[in-house]
């Protein structure tokens, strides 16, 4: 890898994702695909940026030329709750868009594709506890339909054109720096700020409501140590299940109140409800450690305390 373009680069993952890419490889290494959303000005002065939709070919073509990009990184995506308010909106960016980031790669020869899925993968059916990484896969919104295709599609280009394109599915990613764009497990981000702000939180899903989830420290480790991988041995290759810890609402909203106490939830579940009961409890993530090592560092509670302390500052700040 010489010249890594990251397509989304300024959604939840993808901002931060862009500069820890930029530290790993090199500032002028790591080019910023960016759409509507205005870059970082830490995006902005670490690195080059590109206009890039990846529903246009034409304008990632022009960035991939340009920058002679030979490895790509396809963040952008519509979301499990967005989309579900815009299917075909959802189709049109995260199928179309990637079948565009496919064939550029397939013509061009490049190094590699690194493509995210998730845990929207899963549906009735699944086994909802320690789900394994190859299981039914039946999801109930456009969003996981489309990442089912995707990781399809990802194994399809290897094995018809020997093109290396991996993936991992992502659980519920936790993070202090970028707000997350219209998941269903926002509500585990939406969390600590309200704890932080107001000390009291109305939550759209139930108490009891259980999901695999990741802070982003160990989102991006996990991101990049698949990047890095030997693809000689790698098993599998667009299907990598990750994760680092699971808990229900309730357990989040008691260890945050460890260190507030006074924090208050209630809760008022809306159709985001339906979709998280869909999803797991737990999922099997042995292959991603049995193939390139992927070990998390953060359990619910390490988390919660790096969280509020960094949440903490920004309010006393006033930037939150």
């Amino acid at each position: 890898m010489k010249k890594i373009l990251v397509i989304g680069s300024t959604g939840q993952i993808g901002s931060e994702l862009t500069l820890a890419l930029r530290k790993e490889f090199g500032g002028e290494n790591v080019i910023a695909g960016i759409r509507k959303t205005a870059p970082s000005k830490q995006i902005l002065e670490t690195g080059p940026c590109e206009v890039v939709d990846a529903t246009i070919r034409e304008q990632m073509e022009r960035a991939v030329e340009k920058h002679d990009i030979d490895t790509i990184v396809h963040m952008a995506a519509i979301l499990s709750a967005v989309g579900e308010q815009n299917p075909m909106m959802a189709w049109n960016v995260n199928m179309n868009g990637l079948i565009n980031v496919l064939e550029c790669a397939r013509d061009r020869k490049m190094d590699r594709v690194l493509v995210p899925s998730s845990i929207a993968v899963f549906g009735p059916g699944t086994p909802l506890d320690n789900t394994p990484q190859e299981t039914i896969l039946r999801p109930t919104t456009m969003y996981g339909i489309t990442k089912v295709a995707g990781e399809l599609l990802g194994d399809y280009y290897v094995l018809k054109y020997g093109l290396d394109v991996r993936g991992l599915r992502y659980p519920g990613i936790i993070s202090h720096e970028t707000l997350p764009g219209g998941g269903t497990t926002d509500y585990a981000v939406a969390i600590y700020y309200e704890a932080v702000k107001n000390k009291k939180y109305t939550c759209f899903v139930r108490e009891d409501t259980r999901l695999p989830m990741m802070y982003m420290p160990d989102c991006l480790k996990a991101t990049i140590s698949l990047l890095k991988a030997d693809f000689n041995k790698l098993r599998h290759h667009c299907d990598f299940n990750v994760s680092a810890m699971s808990f229900s609402v309730k357990e989040l909203a008691d260890s945050i109140k460890k260190y507030i106490p006074e924090f208050e939830v209630s809760y008022e579940p809306d159709f985001r409800q339906k979709i998280a009961d869909s999803w797991p409890n737990s999922i099997d993530d042995s292959y991603a450690r049995e193939e390139w090592g992927w070990k998390p560092d953060y359990d619910l509670d390490a988390m919660t305390r790096d969280m509020l302390s960094a949440l903490q500052r920004k309010h006393q700040q006033g930037f939150i």
